[in-house]
C-alpha cells in the first residue's frame, strides 16, 4: 500500500498596508481669527473733550459703566483699573485699584505704554464721540480735502451763475439788500459766500424754488403784487384782488413759489413775467 506524501502548506504573512494619514490642518477658533484681525495700532493718542468750553480739569466716569458685546450678546461691565490688563471686569484678576481720568484745558494726552486706558477711551467708553474724541489726523486730512473740493465746486458754480441766479441766490443772505449792488458788487458777495458757505451755495444753487421766490419778493417790490401786513395774503397792487392766501405756519415767499407751480399760478406767473420785462 503505498502512502501518499503529505504536503504542508505554508501561509503567507499577511502584510497590512500602512496608509498615511494626511495631517489635518489646525481649525482657527474664533478667538484666534479675533486675535488675527486684531489691528489695534500701538501709538501716543491725545483725546479732546467735544464742548465749546474748555474747563481747567474735566473727569469723566471711570465705572460702573456697561458695553454691548455683540459677540457674546449681553453687556460687560467696564472700569479702568491702573493694575489690571484689561478693562473688562469679568476678565480682572485680584484687587482692582480705580484711576481717575482727568482732561487738562479740554484735552488728555495718553502714551502708548497705557493701551488699556487707550482702548477703554477709544473702543468701549459710551460717551466716546459724544463727550469727548479721538484726534485722528488721517480722519482730519480726509475732512479737509472733502471740503476743500466742495468749495472749489461751489466757486466754479458761483463763476458760472448768470445775474438773475446769482441775484436769487443772494437775496437768502441779504435780502431787499441786493437790489441796490451792482453786478460787481453782487459778484464779488456771490463768490464769498460760496466761499463760506459751499454746501448751503450748491444747495440753494440747485433749488427751483429759489429762483421763484427771487420773483415774487421783486414783483413786490415794484408793486406788481403786494403782501398783506399781517403777512397772509397775497393779492394785485393795482386793484387788491386777492390772489392766494399764504398757509398757517409757512414763509410767505416760499408759499408763493409753491403756489406758482399750480395751474393758476402758472397764469399768473407768466402776466408778471410780462411786466417785470
Amino acid at each position: 500500500m503505498t502512502k501518499k506524501k503529505q504536503t504542508t502548506k505554508v501561509e503567507e504573512p499577511i502584510v497590512k498596508e500602512i496608509v498615511a494619514v494626511k495631517e489635518q490642518p489646525e481649525i482657527e477658533t474664533p478667538k484666534i481669527k479675533a486675535e488675527l484681525k486684531n489691528t489695534w495700532e500701538i501709538k501716543d493718542r491725545i483725546y479732546y473733550l467735544n464742548r465749546a468750553r474748555k474747563p481747567l480739569s474735566y473727569s469723566i466716569p471711570t465705572s460702573n459703566i456697561y458695553w454691548f458685546d455683540k459677540e457674546k450678546g449681553y453687556e460687560r461691565e467696564i472700569k479702568y483699573a491702573q493694575n489690571q490688563t484689561t478693562c473688562f471686569v469679568d476678565e480682572m484678576k485680584g484687587d482692582q485699584r480705580l484711576a481717575h481720568i482727568v482732561f487738562r484745558n479740554g484735552h488728555l494726552h495718553v502714551p502708548k505704554e497705557k493701551s488699556v486706558l487707550q482702548k477703554f477711551l477709544s473702543l468701549y467708553h459710551p460717551m466716546k464721540n459724544k463727550l469727548f474724541y479721538e484726534y485722528k489726523a488721517e480722519q482730519i486730512a480726509v475732512s479737509e480735502i472733502d471740503l476743500l473740493e466742495l468749495e472749489i465746486e461751489a466757486l466754479n458754480a458761483a463763476q458760472d451763475l448768470d445775474i438773475d441766479t446769482a441775484e436769487a441766490v443772494m437775496r437768502v443772505e441779504l435780502g431787499s439788500k441786493v437790489t441796490e449792488m451792482s453786478s460787481k458788487e453782487l459778484k464779488r458777495d456771490l463768490l464769498l459766500y460760496a466761499k463760506r458757505n459751499p454746501e448751503l451755495f450748491l444747495d440753494l444753487v440747485s433749488d427751483e424754488n429759489v429762483m421763484l421766490r427771487n420773483f415774487g419778493i421783486r414783483a413786490n417790490e415794484v408793486g406788481i403784487i403786494k403782501l398783506s401786513q399781517d403777512q397772509r395774503t397775497f393779492s394785485w397792487g393795482s386793484n387788491d384782488r386777492k390772489l392766494m392766501t399764504v398757509p398757517f405756519d409757512e414763509h410767505p415767499y416760499s408759499a408763493l413759489a409753491a403756489w406758482f407751480k399750480t395751474d393758476e399760478g402758472m397764469e399768473i406767473y407768466s402776466n408778471i413775467e410780462k411786466r417785470l420785462n
